[in-house]
């Protein structure tokens, strides 16, 4: 089992200096002051300072019995101690209520084995700054779920392999692709946009300027859009790889108006030309081109 004393010095210097609430995170610790009787009356009293705990985090307490039947038995020095480690990491309560709540099975981890190797992980191995580390929990909660062995490492080795290193290293903003099967999730996707007739040094630069592209799914976003890029569009496959962003797009709210609108009066526009302007810029765009038309006949 890891304890605190084994963190690398780097990481339990960094707990050590990590800002300190200013009072108890929660006030149901004061209930840790007293000394409670433990008949079976008392049993259902305990129990219910444990539900008011969450409900003071917003954590809905029927899910947490639901997905985490082992709340009922946990002692609410336990729960407090999962509070004040992610809050010593600079995680705000009002965020903790929102990951506990998302991952209930959090609830009853014990934060020495199963939380303080995963920022440990974050912190040392994937270099994320200190003060980022709540940017990157936050956006991604299912972290602190995860196994560093079996799944963060072998995610960050094979992201790596690459292109994620120097300038294209993983930050705050891009940890949750950790959480991806490599296997399952990440690979396949770099096989389907090959498939389209991409070199894999097409598809590599494609992911290192947007990381989105591994997070879209290949049924739910890649093959319709793909589709209709080829089809509708008669797009050019380069197009897509000086413009990778386009998959983060909506096709129904997006890429298809404003693509119809451009063929309804004649015209066309380079991807990233008729996507990445907000509908205000695009419709004046569109006027400015109706215009010149009329002028010029």
């Amino acid at each position: 089992m890891t304890t605190r004393s084994h963190l690398p010095t780097q990481t339990f210097l960094l707990i050590s200096q990590s800002p300190k609430p200013s009072k108890t995170p929660s006030s149901s610790l004061s209930l840790h002051r007293h000394s409670l009787p433990t008949s079976t009356s008392d049993a259902g009293i305990l129990f219910r300072e444990k539900i008011v705990y969450l409900e003071n985090l917003n954590v809905n307490s029927h899910k947490a019995l639901r997905l985490n039947p082992n709340f009922r038995s946990t002692p609410l020095s336990s729960l407090v101690s999962v509070e004040h480690c992610l809050f010593s990491f600079g995680i705000a309560r009002s965020a903790i209520g929102r990951i506990l709540d998302m991952h209930p099975q959090l609830l009853t981890s014990d934060p020495h084995s199963d939380l303080y190797p995963i920022f440990d992980f974050l912190l040392n191995e994937v270099s994320i700054p200190f003060l980022d580390l709540p940017k990157s929990i936050v956006r991604c909660p299912r972290l602190l779920v995860c196994s560093v062995t079996d799944q963060l490492r072998p995610a960050l080795s094979f992201l790596r392999g690459l292109g994620f290193v120097g300038p294209n290293s993983i930050t705050c903003q891009t940890t949750l692709l950790l959480v991806s099967s490599v296997e399952g999730t990440l690979l396949p996707k770099i096989l389907f946009l090959q498939s389209l007739g991409l070199s894999y040094e097409d598809v590599v630069n494609m992911v290192l300027r947007s990381p989105g592209l591994l997070t879209f799914s290949i049924r739910n976003n890649y093959t319709p859009k793909v589709k209709y890029f080829l089809e509708e569009m008669k797009g050019d496959l380069m197009e897509l790889k000086r413009f990778p962003q386009y998959f983060s797009f909506s096709l129904e709210g997006k890429i298809k108006p404003r693509h119809r609108l451009l063929v309804e009066h004649g015209f066309s526009l380079p991807l990233s030309e008729m996507l990445k302007v907000s509908d205000g810029e695009f419709n004046a765009r569109l006027i400015e081109m109706r215009l010149r038309s009329v002028e010029g006949r």
